[in-house]
């Protein structure tokens, strides 16, 4: 016999989409052309998501997998095969997605709790499987739920704490799950609501002053009371704070006092908290303290003046009379009392310098004025002008730093310098300024000057002329002699160094270039060139020669060289030749002798 698959197909009854506790079947279709009719066993194989499901055999060219009762887990994709004497059969894929959830259950593992404590919620979707998303809810009375999410990545439940917080008295919870199918997030129901107590450890805090703290006025004794009722003693700690400030706290006592005399600073917010373990329960209560009399005032008959004159200082507070006044002087180790009255009349002097203030006392209530800055000067000395290296000269092209120093005076001193009539630079400083002139020409000799003042009013101080040296450095060194190039033995040779630019006075070095440097002579001149006579030349003169120039720029300037030869003079040049002439006619006359002698021979 001979057969054939023409398809396999798979279908789902009633659809690919079920309700979740609907019944569901899984159908699996061989569709088979057979040559005669004879019977063929069929293996079929039903797959999930690409695991084994289930496998039957039958006669029949159609198998069936029954789901009584499908929940979310069944959502997946499904295929088949069948298989008949050698022979297999797929079927194409088709996607089953059983809509819904099944409902949560939630317990909790108290029913009753005191605030602060901590209740432990457990959600379960029993016939679920993860992933899976938890949401749990935390219900009051007249407010949004609060919500919190735990992600579950391998199994059907999610636990978790929450913590009870003040004024939680009667608390619901509930829970529902989530799953992601192919179009997306698929929710469950919400779950059974779950009823929690809360019984508080102890009441709100109960503030109160007296008086009233709408009635208090400066100087007046204030007193704060705090008071809790509490279930248990043991633990519990009452804090009195006003802003971020502790005033008094107390232990394992349900009752808390604290009292003061009343300035304006005391007006504002005062809380009282009560705190047992992880349980805080805060009254708060706002108080205003009515100002009792105004701050006073301090008034000075100058701000600014010169040493040994009259200073006048007075404390007034407008509109109130019968205070109690007294002026000081700040510092940095204290007050220092000057008087005990209204007005103070002194001499200054610069020691005198500060600030003051005045404070005014009513009732034991004192108050303190805004400070006056009180400023004596002495006069300025005459200033003195300077170089800063110490000498009174600077090179061409380098630069110039002057200080200029007042040794009296009140700081702070404004120094201004001049070059010449112009002014160049104003510092302001305490006992000197300095100024650097980067533009220095060879024509600024001289003409410096710094004017110093101050707050004084004996005006402005003029320091002496400074005159400044301006040394212009060497420039082109050169050599030359006479006369040049060769000499004769034992005449006299004349060197001429000299110098383009530089200032005076020069000193001029000549050296003869050896293996090493030989300085020959040395002089200082008041001019740009110096000769140096060289007696009696002679041969072992003969050399290289140099010369070095430099002046108070310290930079020394060197010549190119020259060469000179030492030769020999013409008398001596004669008697050479004389001699080797008489020799020559000495050596023919014995010649001539041998010769005849030979021949008479």
């Amino acid at each position: 016999p001979v057969f054939t698959f023409n398809r396999v197909e798979i279908r789902v009854q009633p659809s690919v989409k079920v309700k979740n506790g609907a019944p569901m079947s899984i159908i699996c279709h061989a569709d088979i052309s057979k040559s005669t009719d004879f019977q063929l066993k069929h293996n079929f194989t039903f797959f999930k998501d690409g695991k084994l499901l289930f496998m039957t055999v039958s006669d029949k060219e159609d198998a069936r997998y029954e789901i009584p009762v499908a929940k979310s887990s069944d959502t997946g994709d499904y295929e088949c095969t069948v298989k008949a004497n050698g022979k297999l059969g797929f079927s194409s894929s088709i996607y089953v997605w059983v809509a819904g959830m099944t409902k949560p259950i939630l317990t909790a593992d108290k029913k009753e709790v005191i605030e602060g404590e901590v209740v432990k919620l457990r959600c379960e979707l029993p016939e679920e499987v993860p992933p899976l998303e938890f949401f749990f809810r935390k219900i009051k009375t007249n407010s949004a739920p609060k919500e919190k999410r735990i992600p579950e990545q391998n199994q059907n439940f999610s636990e978790m704490e929450y913590y009870v917080e003040e004024g939680d008295n009667i608390l619901q919870f509930d829970c529902f799950g989530k799953r992601q199918v192919r179009s997306g997030w698929e929710s469950s129901q919400h779950s059974n609501k779950t009823l929690v107590t809360v019984k508080e450890p102890f009441i709100k805090p109960i503030l109160i002053t007296r008086p009233s703290s709408s009635n208090v006025t400066e100087g007046d004794r204030i007193e704060f009371e705090c008071s809790t009722v509490v279930a248990e003693m043991r633990g519990i700690e009452i804090i009195f704070q006003k802003n971020k400030t502790i005033l008094n706290s107390v232990r394992d006592k349900k009752f808390l006092k604290y009292s003061t005399v009343a300035t304006q600073e005391d007006s504002g917010e005062y809380q009282c908290k009560v705190e047992q373990g992880a349980v805080s329960k805060t009254t708060k209560l706002n108080v205003f303290v009515s100002e009792l009399f105004p701050k006073p005032t301090l008034s000075a008959s100058m701000t600014k003046l010169d040493e040994s004159k009259d200073l006048i200082l007075s404390c007034i507070i407008n509109g109130f009379r019968g205070a109690n006044f007294s002026i000081v002087r700040k510092s940095s180790s204290g007050d220092i009392l000057l008087n005990n009255s209204r007005v103070l009349a002194i001499k200054v002097n610069v020691n005198d310098t500060g600030s003051y203030t005045c404070k005014a006392e009513v009732k034991g209530i004192v108050k303190e004025s805004k400070p006056v800055r009180i400023n004596v000067y002495a006069p300025v000395s005459k200033p003195t002008l300077s170089v800063v290296s110490g000498s009174p000269e600077v090179v061409l092209g380098k630069p110039l730093q002057l200080i200029c120093r007042s040794v009296m005076g009140t700081p702070p001193i404004t120094f201004t310098f001049y070059k010449g009539d112009e002014i160049k630079k104003n510092v302001t400083n305490d006992t000197y300024a300095t100024f650097l002139d980067e533009d220095i020409g060879v024509s600024d000799n001289g003409g410096y000057k710094c004017d110093a003042r101050n707050n004084h009013s004996s005006g402005v101080k003029t320091s002496n002329i400074l005159n400044v040296t301006v040394i212009v450095p060497i420039r082109n060194a050169s050599l030359g002699s006479v006369p040049y190039g060769e000499v004769e033995v034992g005449s006299d040779t004349a060197f001429l160094c000299s110098v383009k630019e530089g200032s005076w006075p020069i000193n001029f070095k000549f050296f003869k270039k050896t293996d090493h440097e030989v300085l020959l002579h040395e002089v200082r001149e008041y001019s740009d060139r110096t000769i140096w006579h060289k007696k009696t030349m002679k041969r072992k003169d003969t050399g290289t020669y140099y010369c070095m120039a430099s002046n108070r720029a310290s930079v020394d300037v060197r010549s190119r060289p020259i060469t000179i030869s030492v030769i020999l003079a013409a008398w001596q040049k004669g008697v050479i030749a004389a001699f080797v002439l008489t020799a020559m006619a000495g050596a023919g006359a014995v010649s001539l002798w041998w010769f005849l002698h030979k021949k008479k021979k």
